[in-house]
């Protein structure tokens, strides 16, 4: 953690507008994996939660938590490669 925040300082202190867009990139990655995360494991849950009451719709609920699954990581990989073409456009 604290190399990280070394790092940042760095780019930060460059003294130009492009230490701040990779700043801005690296969060906005960071943000969305986290944020995949969290929802992923929120749908993780909830879902265990369902088959346990309604053992007999298990299948029903099995399907739409990998399709809810899928649209939150699709979400966090469209987020990941927008931060990433920004870091590319930013030159040094």
């Amino acid at each position: 953690m604290l190399y990280m925040l070394a790092l940042l300082q760095d780019v930060a202190a460059a003294g130009s507008d492009k230490g701040l867009g990779l700043i801005g990139a690296g969060l906005a990655a960071g943000l969305a994996v986290l944020g995949a995360g969290i929802g992923i494991g929120r749908i993780g849950g909830s879902a265990t939660e369902g088959m346990a009451r309604q053992p007999e719709n298990t299948a029903r609920i099995q399907t739409a938590m990998i399709i809810a699954a899928a649209l939150i990581e699709g979400v966090a990989l469209f987020v990941a490669v927008i931060a990433f073409l920004i870091q590319g456009k930013i030159t040094f």
